[in-house]
């Protein structure tokens, strides 16, 4: 069964980091471009990053660069979020998605996606 895991979510306060991770099993993540996406409260669902198969290239929303790493290691078929100097308007539960044929980065339809993991930015 194909599956991609998210964890790493959870309470923190503001100026705090956070790495989330996006595991996979039953595929090899190395083929796929991967985005972490994130979906606020009442909010539609918004791209955050994105990173290439070959990882050589990524992409940030204006709202988190500077602040957030995109990063994946092949041998463990991860992909990372390292989130910091957050700010309590990244509370958002946070998907990643892969795609192995993408449109303008992770911009397009994504083939596979995570249930999401919460991140809490309060004091």
């Amino acid at each position: 069964q194909l599956q991609l895991v998210e964890s790493g979510g959870g309470l923190v306060q503001p100026g705090g980091s956070l790495r989330l991770s996006c595991a996979a099993s039953g595929f090899t993540l190395g083929y796929y471009y991967i985005g972490w996406f994130r979906q606020a409260p009442g909010k539609e669902r918004e791209g955050v990053s994105c990173i290439s198969s070959s990882g050589g290239s990524t992409n940030y929303a204006d709202s988190v660069k500077g602040r957030f790493t995109i990063s994946r290691d092949f041998a463990k078929n991860t992909v990372y979020l390292q989130m910091d100097s957050l700010k309590p308007e990244d509370t958002a539960v946070y998907y990643c998605a892969a795609v192995r044929y993408p449109v303008l980065m992770c911009r397009g339809r994504m083939d596979y996606w995570g249930k999401g993991t919460l991140v809490t930015v309060s004091s």
